[in-house]
């Protein structure tokens, strides 16, 4: 009887190692939808009263600690936006990247995000001029 109550111990220690090892690793960013989820979670887009709501993407690249390498640039922005409502969501855009970074990657994370370039797209606008247009068809080569 002893022994079996031995086990039980040894299996419950076990089964409470890894929840608490589970338990360190949430908030860690381990795949690539997660540096997707973390950078969305860190975003604020302006009040309307600044700027009406427009899609903005920038693309950014991390290094294995999780710090910005380079310059984010933007590679797009709604065309309907005005100048100020660019200026107003391009800072809004880097002041999530600020809030969100360093990127707590695990170390598995950190080395196959290492140098890799992040297309993320900051989404406001409701509803796009594109889908009052009929679809086009997609043609295949």
């Amino acid at each position: 009887m002893a022994r079996c109550g031995d086990k039980l111990l040894l299996v419950a220690a076990v089964l409470l190692s890894s929840l608490s090892g589970a338990a360190a690793q949430e908030g860690r960013v381990d795949t690539i939808k997660d540096v997707f989820r973390h950078l969305h979670g860190c975003w604020k887009p302006p009040p309307t009263a600044k700027a009406r709501p427009l899609d903005i993407t920038v693309v950014v690249s991390f290094n294995r600690s999780g710090d910005i390498l380079g310059h984010p640039r933007i590679t797009y922005e709604s065309a309907e936006a005005s100048d100020n409502d660019r200026l107003q969501y391009r800072i809004a855009v880097m002041e999530a990247l600020q809030r969100c970074t360093p990127m707590p990657f695990t170390d598995a994370m950190a080395g196959a995000a290492a140098g890799r370039p992040f297309a993320i797209q900051f989404r406001s606008r409701k509803t796009s001029p594109d889908k009052t247009s009929p679809p086009t068809q997609e043609r295949r080569a």
